[in-house]
């Protein structure tokens, strides 16, 4: 079978830089296979994309060298149109894909600009609604839909051309746990029933490997490191050395003494063979793990009473909301897309008005403050960081709260070269905002709240489209001002950030909270999981594999485990 793409000794420049982003490329796709890239920020993954759907070099101007063919024809001799009929991309962002007012419309867009006639146009329509399980919401307006069916509608767009390559740009990124696992499995599926080419591009492999993935590529400043098996690769010392995240049992395993290979099958939770002498080492690491204790003696900062909340005045969004915080706490807030985590940290920040009930923040009445009162108080950082941007340039962007706060010229400069360093911006300091990638705006719209040092952060998705070192060290600075006595609240999907970082968790499901609990509690608990769309941690089902009984007690362990031995 030919390749569908194929790259050999490929190398690119962009003409607005001064150097090669992509060096010695040898690589290639089948149809029916399905590849996850992953690999640090800058890497040249998403370049690599650009590469093979076109926009290098039709939207992106540069330098190409080496051979790049689409089933065997140069890319350079094709038109983007041409290279569209064959290729398909479904964006990190779903906003940005959507042309249609309704889904119907949106999935139509490609047969329309292809002149196809009713009432085949319907038809085709309808048969990929229903592929992508979509057929339900053809009239609704695509702003109206949660982050999952979104991405089913992009995917829906994309498929309703028959290409032979799908490419998927950090699909996970904005979705719940369990949302997330669902869109794994509907790619695994379409690549199945189309027999499609699929490349993932995603920095949480653990997730991606939920379901079978034919090879794995790492990419290191612009080179393809390794091209191998997810059982090979996750047996190698690749991961750590080019800082990507471990699956979680494999990080347990190697913490119990136990030595990885690839016979033992450990692309997978589902598929690694843990033998009695795995579940001896197991056993033995668990029981002389140490157990944290977290006792946190601060009085309550935050006290909210009965709140409730509507947009429409009549489905409540927030539904009698209780919940106080200590000082210096570092809390998750988890659940489902839709369930009302964003909203209420609006109504927190007084963005929206509540309905009923009562906010005391140290004791006083909140709701008698100003937007701008609050603001002094709590720092919020959006989840879309387009939203929060309104500056040209990096630095002024990040400059910004302290120049309308009225700090000195001087002080501004200190603070903000500090914040972009901890943030991984510095390099960037003097670009544009509009050259960032999403996950780099991202980074910008959190340095612009850290740089203001307010008492209380809320970070709705502090992480998403962060590689593993930006990940690290945004959460390392978050943990350090937590420690000087800052109240960091976050609103996540991931469950790793969650496990990792917070003391404790709070989860939401159509508007109420479910469950108030430790971490370790939460993440075992079958009831929550399954209505706060969470998904169950890889470390429960290695207990199970390993015959040990207390999931809640191992996953406790293995948390105080990394904090206390591995990231001192």
């Amino acid at each position: 079978m030919s390749n569908i793409i194929e790259f050999k000794d490929f190398g690119f420049k962009y003409d607005a830089q001064s150097s090669p982003t992509l060096f010695d490329i040898n690589f290639s796709i089948k149809k029916g296979e399905k590849v996850l890239i992953a690999g640090p920020s800058g890497c040249g993954k998403s370049t690599l994309v650009h590469c093979m759907n076109g926009l290098v070099p039709f939207s992106y101007r540069g330098k190409m060298t080496g051979s790049l063919s689409l089933f065997d024809k140069e890319t350079r001799d094709l038109s983007l149109f041409e290279i569209s009929k064959h290729v398909g991309t479904v964006l990190q962002d779903s906003d940005a894909q959507f042309v249609g007012l309704t889904v119907a419309e949106d999935i139509a867009f490609a047969l329309e600009n292809d002149c196809i006639k009713e009432p085949r146009l319907h038809e085709r329509v309808s048969e990929v609604a229903k592929l992508v399980n979509i057929q339900d919401f053809l009239d609704h307006a695509p702003s109206q839909l949660s982050g999952g069916q979104k991405q089913r509608v992009s995917l829906g767009g994309v498929l309703v051309d028959d290409v032979d390559l799908l490419i998927f740009d950090e699909p996970l990124a904005n979705l719940d746990p369990k949302t997330g696992k669902q869109a794994i499995e509907l790619i695994d599926e379409l690549s199945k029933k189309t027999g499609v080419g699929v490349i993932i591009v995603e920095h949480r492999l653990e997730d991606v490997l939920h379901r079978h993935v034919d090879r794995v590529v790492i990419m290191d400043k612009g080179r393809i490191v390794t091209d191998t098996t997810p059982d090979e690769l996750v047996s190698s010392d690749v991961l750590n050395e080019k800082g990507v995240r471990e699956p979680l049992y494999i990080a347990a395993m190697k913490y119990a003494g136990i030595k990885v290979t690839p016979d033992l099958l450990p692309g997978s939770i589902d598929t690694v063979k843990i033998g009695d002498e795995e579940s001896r080492l197991l056993k033995n690491w668990y029981e002389h793990a140490p157990k944290e204790t977290i006792e946190n003696d601060s009085a309550y900062l935050l006290d909210v009473r009965n709140l409730s909340f509507s947009y429409d005045g009549k489905r409540k969004a927030l539904d009698n909301i209780s919940i106080k915080v200590k000082a210096g706490e570092m809390l998750a807030i988890v659940g489902t897309n839709g369930a009302g985590k964003s909203t209420f940290s609006k109504v927190l920040c007084g963005f929206e008005k509540k309905d009923e009930g009562d906010i005391f923040y140290e004791g006083k009445d909140f709701s008698l403050l100003s937007i701008k009162e609050r603001a002094d108080e709590i720092g919020y950082v959006m989840q879309n960081p387009n939203q929060m941007i309104s500056k040209v340039m990096i630095f002024d962007e990040v400059a910004l709260g302290l120049r309308t706060r009225g700090v000195g010229e001087d002080e501004i400069k200190e603070r903000v070269e500090e914040t972009l360093k901890i943030c991984g911006l510095w390099p960037f300091r003097n670009w544009p905002v509009a050259a960032l990638s999403y996950g780099q705006k991202k980074r910008v719209t959190i340095a612009s709240i850290m740089v203001l040092k307010p008492k209380v952060i809320i970070l709705d998705e502090p992480t998403a489209g962060q590689d593993y070192r930006h990940y690290t060290e945004i959460m390392e600075f978050l943990s350090s001002l937590n420690k000087l006595g800052i109240t960091v609240i976050m609103i996540t999907h991931d469950m790793h950030l969650m496990l990792e970082y917070a003391n404790r968790s709070v989860a939401f499901s159509k508007g109420r909270i479910i469950k108030d609990d430790e971490c370790a509690k939460v993440l075992t608990d079958k009831e929550t999981i399954d209505e706060a769309s969470l998904k169950e941690t890889s470390l429960y089902e290695l207990c199970k594999k390993a015959g040990i009984e207390d999931a809640t007690d191992f996953v406790r362990r293995f948390i105080a485990y990394e904090r206390e031995v591995v990231r001192k």
